[in-house]
């Protein structure tokens, strides 16, 4: 078997089979096609009991993306478009993301992922994109990945990953960071400024903001095994 990697999960409503409207762990499977195919063994971590004291089992984590992280972590009041917060989501991956870091795990965090790790170190997030950069192409509307190339920058583990060229990814984020965390270095930007990915020097610990299971490589789960 692979490398363990635990990848969290959304809790929400959903109709599968014959069940409507049913609450459901649930995580969209392009996430474990791109572990599995990376060589790694995909295992869901939903936002219940205690998925921190898991750590010591895994060999890897993916945060994954998910709703609007709650803006009084960060010491912010809610923005009008500032939805789909899970305080029960916050609480449990915050706890996972700390014993993850202090054991050393390899991390690799996905849209909300890069946005929960930047929280957790003491950054901050702009809570509406189009605010700031005056367009919609991160998130061109609901269930629409917006298509804009994001640019490594040279000599960082994404680059190694990626290479240096700007490259089209697949977004779909209202929310980015504002204030970067201690610690953190920006890795990758969007030709507006957005900052798209970051890293910490401490082991492998990799954020991205946009969807790398939505796109057709899956070098960057590659990345997260290896370093397993």
């Amino acid at each position: 078997m692979g490398p363990v990697i635990g990848i969290t999960c959304y809790v929400e409503s959903a109709s599968f089979t014959v069940w409507q409207d049913t609450r459901a762990a649930l995580l969209p499977y392009a996430y474990v096609e791109r572990v599995v195919r990376a060589g790694g063994q995909p295992v869901l971590l939903p936002p219940a009991g205690d998925p921190a004291g898991l750590v010591r089992r895994l060999d890897g984590l993916i945060l994954a993306g998910g709703g609007d992280i709650d803006p009084a972590g960060y010491g912010a009041r809610p923005h009008e478009r500032t939805g789909y917060v899970r305080p029960f989501r916050d609480e449990a991956e915050f706890a996972l993301l700390a014993a993850a870091l202090d054991a050393g795990l390899p991390y690799l965090g996905v849209c909300r992922g890069l946005q929960v790790l930047n929280v957790a170190l003491g950054g901050t997030l702009h809570q509406h994109l189009p605010d700031v950069v005056g367009h919609t192409g991160h998130c061109p509307g609901p269930g629409r990945f917006g298509r804009l190339p994001v640019t490594p920058a040279p000599g960082t583990r994404l680059s190694k990953a990626l290479g240096e060229e700007p490259l089209a990814v697949a977004h779909y984020h209202h929310q980015s960071v504002d204030r970067l965390a201690p610690g953190l270095t920006v890795t990758a930007t969007a030709g507006d400024g957005t900052i798209e990915a970051v890293e910490s020097p401490a082991g492998f610990t990799m954020a991205v903001q946009w969807h790398p299971e939505a796109d057709e490589g899956h070098a960057l789960f590659e990345a997260l095994v290896r370093s397993c």
